[in-house]
């Protein structure tokens, strides 16, 4: 087949329709990263707006630029549109355009959750937006903190769209944190196993897993606030049993790994471009990888950091300080592999690698200055002051924008097929580079001479004066280095040189790709034999377009590409990914009008809306599968492989098992919250505590086993082949996991405290309701797989559906039991009959 041809029959099928419709129903992901990059500018432009009404309010004494109360819209709105709308996605935009064709596939794993991601963060932000133009924005700082959040100090809505919005958000954050971690363990091209992935593969591996345990707690923690403001359930109140602490934990066990979060990728950008820069390869990979994990891992124990202040016992400081110092350890290591990498090599100062050399000087600083603040007496000292606002943004700015930009004019000729101007791009660097450092460098000693966040003005004859004047007029001086850097981009898209199709000589297979990127990405997929395919073979582009590697034919009008193993890169089945679809914006429309009748406070509205989510992800999940068992197919190559419903670890699978991690992050943090409270909070032991049901607690607990039993006997029965005894077991499952909802509901509603009256009756509700939720999402797919089942999409060799909801199931029932027990078993509770 020629390379015309083929390209013309893969394009027919990975196509994106023309106008209103190709915009609305896209999967694609270069469409869906390119958006995500480019919403994500438009909210760093306002973000950046409003930082300079900020500096033009601070930049002399007793200001009347801006009121108060505007103010405090503004930092607020300024601190979430930068951390929620613009850092997150925009990595997360570079992700989802750059790992497939880093990786040498065709799509991501779950192109549906892609573009149910966008959808929401694109509604999410549009809340938050409407609300700021309404003067409705959130005014208690993009940390939210109670009790300054809660109804009595904040009565009007503005606290509520923070809350709602941002949790709409942080549902595209987690959509993306799964998608990207399944992508890169399953959707990989034919022989790169681990140790053979890009090494910006790896910092986004890492990230997206920290995403997935990290998001829960501060969803879990707007939920609970959510929940006080609206109905007066006391989680934050300490007069009735809460405690204003717990916010803070929730919130920082989220915040803190988000540094790293923002961090990680950006210093993936580092270790792709400076070998390219520097024309060597990259030092210390082992070590590096090693480092990042670490890092990872080392990012959960630190969230007490930010909270030296608030009392915490004496030996708790120790221990967080000094793991807050010890954290520096791998970010040193691959500092020093970055140094090694450029002494093994030629650097050639070139706008990639002058940004990277800002992001050296910044970087540098920002880390010192974090190990001043690891030190408690320090931290005492400065803690809430000018000198944290410095080193936060010399941390997020120095250690994330210059490295993005770095990328961004890395990865142009890639973007855009075309070459910016040199001496504006300088230019652009010099004006962000001067002015950043003019701003903050100069903030520390305006924190030390004792200034304070978050103030709107302050008085003269503090010594205040003169350093905040110096940091506003170098904040100017930065923004406009960014219009620079602005302009030089629509300049270079619209008028720039065209570019090669791997200008920078670089050996990593994104470069393989034709430019523009076509919307398969690769006309057939290699099998790859080095962490840089492209400088062992140099024809591989030529040899790839014409078909000369796996899948380069179309069978059926299926988007196929390869799925591996995961440690070792050996491929293992063909993943058939879904087309174009009206879903994901139907389904992120339903979640909008979801969060939108709970902001406006038409409750009843709610349930409505989740029934129409409940509908459409049955509709979404209805065409995919088979009738009928395939067998391997040929894949080219000399490789037979089955499509990916009939192994046993496909994506979905994988899918599931990462959802399942977010969701018990989410209960664990549930669970910390309420041992936290009993332990530290006013008023425990509750005056009134639980008396469930000990006749209602034994139909659960049997309950639960029936539905164990019965999903058992059902799996057992579908892989003998027996399909109408499985249904039989699957219909004995429903049963039970019903018996057990109204089990469960009459455990809990005559048996447990008031939710208004205590945090006690409060939280074990949440609990409660947290269990029968997923008693009935259990009892949703076991339905969804016996209907499956009855019209012929099930057989031995087809048990994904199955494997899914029996993963489901069983995270459900172990929710259950555990919940029965946090209720019954603490001391004082009592049992009736």
């Amino acid at each position: 087949m020629s390379a015309l041809k083929l390209h013309g029959e893969l394009d027919a099928v990975w196509g994106v329709p023309r106008g209103w419709r190709g915009i609305l129903t896209s999967v694609n992901h270069s469409d869906l990263g390119i958006r995500f990059m480019v919403a994500a500018g438009i909210y760093f432009a306002i973000g950046g707006v409003l930082a300079m009404m900020i500096r033009a309010q601070l930049a002399t004494p007793r200001s009347a630029f801006i009121g108060p109360e505007i103010y405090n819209q503004v930092f607020t709105m300024h601190g979430s549109l930068m951390m929620f709308m613009f850092a997150i996605p925009f990595f997360e935009g570079l992700a989802m355009y750059l790992l497939p064709k880093l990786l040498g596939s065709r799509d991501l794993a779950f192109p549906r959750l892609s573009a149910f991601g966008w959808w929401c963060y694109l509604f999410g932000g549009f809340i938050l937006l409407v609300a700021m133009v309404l003067g409705l924005a959130p005014d208690g700082g993009w940390f939210m903190y109670t009790p300054l959040a809660s109804k009595t100090y904040t009565p009007g809505i503005n606290a509520d769209v923070w809350l709602l919005g941002i949790t709409f958000v942080e549902i595209s954050a987690v959509c993306a944190s799964i998608e990207i971690t399944v992508s890169v363990l399953k959707l990989r091209a034919p022989g790169m196993s681990l140790g053979r992935m890009p090494i910006f593969a790896w910092y986004i591996l890492v990230t997206a897993l920290m995403m997935v345990v990290g998001f829960p707690p501060l969803i879990l923690a707007s939920t609970l606030l959510e929940i006080e403001r609206a109905f007066g359930w006391p989680f934050f109140d300490p007069q009735r049993g809460g405690h204003p602490l717990l916010w803070q934990h929730l919130f920082w066990l989220f915040g803190h790994p988000e540094v790293y979060i923002i961090f990680l990728p950006a210093a993936g950008v580092v270790s792709t471009v400076l070998p390219v820069m520097v024309r060597h390869t990259l030092l210390g990979y082992g070590w590096i990888v090693g480092s990042i994990l670490v890092l990872g891992f080392f990012s959960f124990g630190l969230w007490v950091h930010h909270m030296f202040a608030t009392g915490i016992p004496h030996l708790a400081l120790a221990l967080f300080s000094a793991a807050s110092a010890l954290v520096a350890v791998p970010t040193v290591v691959q500092l020093f592999a970055w140094l090694a990498t450029m002494w093994a090599g030629r650097p050639q100062m070139r706008l990639p690698m002058l940004y990277i050399a800002g992001f050296f000087f910044n970087f540098l600083l920002g880390g010192l200055t974090g190990v001043m603040l690891a030190m408690v007496p320090f931290n005492w000292q400065v803690h809430d002051t000018a000198f944290v606002t410095a080193h936060l943004h010399y941390v997020l700015i120095g250690g994330f924008i210059f490295p993005m930009l770095a990328g961004l004019y890395y990865w142009l000729p890639r973007f855009a097929a075309r070459r910016s101007h040199p001496l504006l791009g300088q230019l652009g660097f010099w004006l962000i580079f001067v002015g950043f450092n003019v701003t903050f460098l100069i903030m520390h000693l305006t924190g030390l001479l004792g200034m304070p966040r978050r103030v709107y003005t302050y008085e003269p004859g503090l010594g205040w004066e003169w350093p905040n004047l110096i940091s506003s007029m170098g904040s100017f001086f930065m923004t406009f280095g960014f219009a620079v850097v602005l302009i030089d981009g629509v300049l270079a898209i619209a008028f720039g040189r065209r570019s090669s199709r791997n200008p920078w000589r670089a050996g990593t297979l994104e470069w393989a790709l034709p430019i523009p990127a076509p919307s398969y990405n690769l006309a057939s997929l290699p099998h790859v034999e080095s962490r840089e395919p492209l400088d062992r073979r140099h024809k591989l582009a030529q040899s790839l377009a014409m078909g000369e590697g796996y899948l380069g034919r179309t069978r059926d009008g299926l988007r196929e590409t390869t799925g591996v193993e995961v440690v070792s890169g050996r491929v293992t089945e063909i993943i058939i990914l879904p087309g174009n679809s009206w879903l994901p914006i139907a389904t992120a429309a339903a979640t909008g009008c979801f969060f939108v009748a709970l902001l406006l406070g038409y409750y009843w509205l709610a349930p409505v809306a989740l029934v129409g989510i409940a509908g459409l992800l049955w509709r979404w999940a209805a065409p995919l599968g088979a009738r009928a068992d395939l067998g391997p197919v040929d894949i080219g190559c000399g490789q037979r492989v089955p499509p990916h419903h009939e192994v046993r670890d496909a994506p979905g699978w994988w899918g599931s098992v990462f959802a399942l991690i977010t969701n018990a992050t989410f209960f664990t943090s549930l669970l910390f919250g309420y041992a936290f409270l009993a332990t530290v909070g006013p008023g425990w032991p509750p005056p009134v505590m639980a008396q469930p049901s000990l006749l209602a607690g034994l139909v659960v607990v049997a309950a639960v086993a029936g539905a164990f039993l019965a999903e058992d006997f059902a799996m057992r029965r579908a892989l003998a082949g027996h399909g109408q005894r499985a249904g039989q077991g699957l219909l004995l499952a429903l049963a039970a996991l019903l018996v057990c909802l109204l089990g469960l509901l009459a455990f809990g509603w005559p048996g447990l405290p008031s939710p208004r009256d205590h945090a006690y009756g409060a939280i074990v509700w949440v609990m409660l309701i947290y269990g029968m939720l997923h008693a009935f999402i259990a009892l949703m797919m076991l339905a969804f797989v016996r209907r499956r089942l009855a019209v012929g999409y099930g057989s031995p060799a087809r048990m994904l559906e199955l494997r899914v909801a029996r993963l489901w199931l069983r995270y459900g029932l172990a929710v259950i039991l555990i919940v029965l027990a946090a209720i019954a078993l603490p001391g004082g509770a009592s049992w009736r009959w």
